[in-house]
C-alpha cells in the first residue's frame, strides 16, 4: 500500500516537474545532443485583442444573388475565406458575418496589412455567362468604334464556383499552352449541359473577378461537367490559379473596404490586468484555504499550484489561443480547481466528528465527496460545449481554457490531493485534528 502511494507520489512530482519546465516563458526542447531529431519552442499563443494583427472588412456583391439566398451565399463565402486562413496557420483568426453583406476579419501576429490581404488572397470569383440576345444600344464614339463592356455582351447564367468541384493543370495538344480544366459537382454538371445545350453554336464566357478569361464558341452539348479556360497564362500563373480555384472559388465577388493594424498597446495593459487579478486570486484562495482547512488546505495549494502548471502546459502543448475572454475562463477556473476539495474537506470533517478514525475519515470523505464532484462538473462542462458549440471565437476562447481547468481540476482533487493526503495521515505528528480544521474538544472526545 505504501509502496504503490510513494509511486504516485513520485509520479505526480514528475509530472509537476514537466509542468512547470513546459509553462516556463520560451521554453524550447532539443533532443538532437542525444541524437534524436526534434527540437521545438513552445511558447503561448494570444488573440489579436492581446498582440495586436490586422483587421480587415470584406463587402460582398448581392446584386445578382436572389433576396432568399443571400444569407447562405455569405455564409459560404465566410466558410471559404476561413478555410483559406486557416490553411496558413494563423492562430485563432476571427471570421464573421457583420449586417447583410460584410465579412470581418481578424488575423492575430499579423502586423503587415498587406501580407494579411495577400495571406487572405484574391480568392476568384468564377462565373460562365451567355451571349446577350438583345446588347443595348451604345453611340459609336468619335473614332466611329462602338464598344460594350463584357456585362453587356453576356448575361449572367447562374453558374458561378459555387458548383464548383475541382481545377486541374492540363496543357494544350496542339499548342502545348497552359490551359485549366475545371470539373463541377452534380448541380454544375446540369446546369453546364443546359448551359451548352441551348447555346450550341454561340459563346459562352468564362468570367473571373469580373474580367473575360475566355469565350469560346460551343460546339455541342458538355454533359460530363468539364470546362476548359483558355487564355495568355503562364505556367506559373495558371498554377498559381488552379491553387486559388481549389482553395474555394467564391459564391459572391467581393471586395476590401476597410483595412486597419490593431495595436498591442492596450493588449498588453489588459494582459498585465489580468496576469496581476488572476495573481491575487491565486494568492486569496490560498489563504482561505490554508486559514480555514489547516494542513488539507496547504496540501490543496499545493495541488492548484500544480494545476495551475499543468493548465500553462496544455495550452502550450495544444496551441491555445489566449484572448481576454480565456484569461478569463482561465481565473475562473482557479476558484473552480479548490471547490472540490472544499466538498472533500467538509466531508472529511464531518467523518473526524462522528469519531472515525482519520485514515477512515480521508477514505470515506473522498468517497462521499464524489458523486457531488462529479454531477457539478459534468453540468459545469456541458455548458462550456454548448458555449464552445454556438458561440462567437471570443466566447468559444472562454469556454475552452474554462473546460480544460474543469477537467485538470478533477485530476489534482481526486488523484494529487488524495495521495498526499493518504501519505501524511499515516504519521503520528500528522494524527491531531486541530491539524484539519476540526475543533480540539473533538479530538478529546473522540480521544475519551
Amino acid at each position: 500500500m505504501r509502496k504503490g502511494l510513494y509511486f504516485k507520489f513520485f509520479l505526480t512530482l514528475l509530472l509537476a516537474a514537466l509542468a512547470v519546465f513546459v509553462a516556463l516563458p520560451n521554453t524550447k526542447i532539443n533532443l538532437k545532443p542525444a541524437k534524436i531529431d526534434f527540437e521545438k519552442a513552445y511558447d503561448l499563443k494570444l488573440g489579436l485583442d492581446l498582440q495586436g494583427g490586422t483587421h480587415l472588412v470584406y463587402e460582398g456583391d448581392l446584386k445578382d444573388i436572389p433576396s432568399e439566398a443571400q444569407v447562405q451565399a455569405m455564409e459560404s463565402a465566410r466558410d471559404v475565406i476561413e478555410r483559406r486562413v486557416n490553411a496558413f496557420g494563423v492562430a485563432e483568426p476571427l471570421i464573421q458575418i457583420s449586417g447583410a453583406n460584410r465579412i470581418i476579419v481578424e488575423l492575430p501576429g499579423i502586423k503587415d496589412i498587406n501580407e494579411a490581404i495577400n495571406l487572405i488572397g484574391q480568392t476568384p470569383f468564377l462565373e460562365f455567362r451567355e451571349e446577350n440576345p438583345n446588347p443595348p444600344e451604345v453611340q459609336p464614339d468619335e473614332s466611329g468604334n462602338v464598344s460594350l463592356s463584357g456585362e453587356e455582351l453576356f448575361l449572367s447564367t447562374g453558374l458561378t464556383g459555387k458548383e464548383f468541384k475541382r481545377a486541374s493543370l492540363d496543357f494544350d495538344q496542339r499548342t502545348g499552352a497552359p490551359q485549366i480544366t475545371l470539373q463541377f459537382d452534380a448541380e454544375g454538371t446540369k446546369k453546364f449541359a443546359d448551359i451548352t445545350q441551348r447555346n450550341i453554336n454561340k459563346r459562352v464566357a468564362i468570367f473571373l473577378d469580373g474580367q473575360i478569361l475566355s469565350a469560346p464558341t460551343v460546339q455541342t452539348a458538355i454533359t460530363d461537367g468539364r470546362a476548359v479556360i483558355t487564355g495568355q497564362f503562364s505556367i506559373d500563373e495558371a498554377k498559381e490559379l488552379v491553387t486559388r480555384l481549389n482553395s474555394g472559388a467564391l459564391p459572391v465577388p467581393i471586395k476590401l473596404i476597410s483595412q486597419q493594424n490593431v495595436g498591442a498597446t492596450l493588449g498588453v495593459a489588459s494582459l498585465q490586468k489580468s496576469v496581476s487579478a488572476g495573481l491575487i486570486g491565486f494568492v486569496i484562495v490560498a489563504l482561505f484555504m490554508i486559514v480555514y482547512y489547516r494542513l488539507p488546505g496547504f496540501l490543496a495549494v499545493l495541488a492548484l499550484c500544480i494545476y495551475t502548471g499543468l493548465s500553462v502546459t496544455i495550452f502550450k502543448l495544444f496551441g491555445v489561443t489566449l484572448t481576454l475572454a480565456g484569461i478569463a475562463g482561465f481565473i475562473l477556473s482557479i476558484g473552480m480547481a479548490v471547490d472540490a476539495n472544499i466538498l472533500i474537506f467538509e466531508r472529511m470533517k464531518e467523518q473526524l466528528r462522528r469519531g472515525k478514525t482519520l485514515q477512515r475519515a480521508v477514505e470515506d470523505g473522498f468517497a462521499r465527496a464524489w458523486l457531488s464532484i462529479r454531477d457539478s462538473n459534468v453540468s459545469s462542462l456541458i455548458t462550456t460545449f454548448i458555449l464552445g458549440y454556438f458561440g462567437t471565437s471570443i466566447i468559444r476562447g472562454f469556454a475552452v481554457t474554462l473546460s480544460i481547468g474543469i477537467i485538470l481540476s478533477m485530476f489534482t482533487a481526486i488523484t494529487v490531493t488524495r495521495t498526499f493526503l493518504r501519505l501524511l495521515v499515516g504519521h503520528n505528528l500528522l494524527v491531531k485534528h486541530s491539524l484539519y480544521g476540526v475543533p480540539k474538544m473533538m479530538e478529546e472526545k473522540q480521544n475519551a
